[in-house]
């Protein structure tokens, strides 16, 4: 089976081809030629990732999924969210990011968050859905050089690494995303 994963995120293929099954072949948008963008005006995470699906769905014809994840802080107001990649605006930085949300996050004793990710997977005409949550807290200093994102400031509840600092096996056992696409796994072997 193919499955177009609707992302131009190298970080993010790397983690899923190492959680798919051998039988799926897993196309990025790189792969399949796809150079543009597509429009996450979507107010929420399903729907963002389901905007990305459907698009790719409808443009090629194939069976695809998307992701959407998003870091939610619980002294935020659950932010940044949906806008975790592009918080300090544009162009996207994830250094600049990561800056903005201490500074927001300063003066706050709750450094409680969690990764939320949702993933829209298109079989056929069917659509289904899978998330995955990882709870933790940010800390203030970088920690790690692996990862992406607000990796090396996050760490998982039950760790005293940040994601940065795990292997990518490691944070592929417990990871937000990782939960969702087992579920999506699991899904497509009892019925694909």
């Amino acid at each position: 089976m193919e499955l177009i994963f609707a992302t131009h995120n190298k970080n993010k293929v790397l983690e899923i081809k190492n959680l798919i099954q051998k039988n799926i072949k897993l196309l990025s948008l790189s792969d399949i030629g796809f150079k543009g963008e597509i429009i996450e005006d979507g107010k929420s995470l399903d729907q963002n990732s389901l905007i990305k699906a459907k698009y790719i769905k409808s443009k090629y014809g194939m069976n695809c999924f998307a992701d959407d994840t998003g870091l939610e802080v619980h002294s935020l107001n659950k932010k940044p969210g949906i806008y975790s990649s592009r918080y300090a605006g544009y162009p996207i930085n994830s250094n600049n990011n990561i800056k903005k949300l201490l500074k927001n996050l300063s003066g706050f004793n709750n450094k409680n968050a969690r990764f939320r990710t949702v993933i829209s997977l298109i079989i056929n005409e069917n659509i289904y859905s899978f998330e995955g949550i990882i709870n933790g807290k940010i800390i203030e200093e970088i920690k790690g050089n692996n990862g992406f994102g607000y990796d090396p400031i996050f760490i998982p509840n039950g760790y005293n690494k940040t994601f940065a600092e795990l292997s990518l096996k490691e944070k592929n056992t417990i990871s937000h995303r990782s939960i969702a696409i087992n579920k999506m796994m699991n899904f497509l072997k009892k019925n694909y």
